[in-house]
């Protein structure tokens, strides 16, 4: 699996993105989907990689700066044929990595509370991210589960006995 920086200028990713935010809208009501678009994804306070093999896109995940010491997960989308292959953790780890070079001390996400994101929940708890109150721009929404990461000393799985 090579994971790159990605410009968001390929068919591939364009095409993903447009499942991504077609499947949140499907799932969560208006005002509920934070699920960023193309335009949103290529601001300067967004870093975005893709996952791919050979010539298969497999995923993508960005990390977004809400300051200096905080960071959030955003756009973690992983093809439907690829699931289950370990690519968003692969992804995941890639983030962890850029936050923590950046020295950011927290790494929050926000994720749907439906039953369609419980893998997503999981993936994340299983990388010590622990639920949270709404952080940043985000309020209180029943459709939305909020988690974190302090990144100081505790280890990702990768890490874990």
């Amino acid at each position: 699996m090579d994971i790159r920086h990605d410009d968001l200028l390929g068919p591939e990713i364009r095409a993903l993105l447009e499942v991504h935010l077609r499947d949140m809208r499907s799932i969560s009501p208006p005002g509920s989907v934070h699920a960023l678009d193309l335009a949103a994804l290529r601001g300067p306070d967004i870093t975005f990689w893709t996952a791919w093999s050979g010539p298969d896109l497999l995923g993508c995940g960005a990390l977004k700066e809400l300051d200096a010491r905080h960071g959030e997960i955003k756009s973690m989308r992983t093809v439907e044929a690829h699931r289950g292959k370990g690519v968003a953790q692969a992804l995941l780890r890639q983030i962890l990595r850029e936050a923590e070079s950046r020295g950011y001390l927290r790494l929050s996400l926000e994720t749907g509370s439906q039953a369609a994101f419980e893998p997503a929940r999981r993936l994340y708890a299983g990388f010590g991210f622990a639920f949270c109150p709404p952080f940043g721009s985000y309020g209180k929404d029943p459709n939305s589960v909020f988690m974190t990461r302090h990144l100081e000393g505790i280890p990702g799985p990768e890490n874990r006995p």
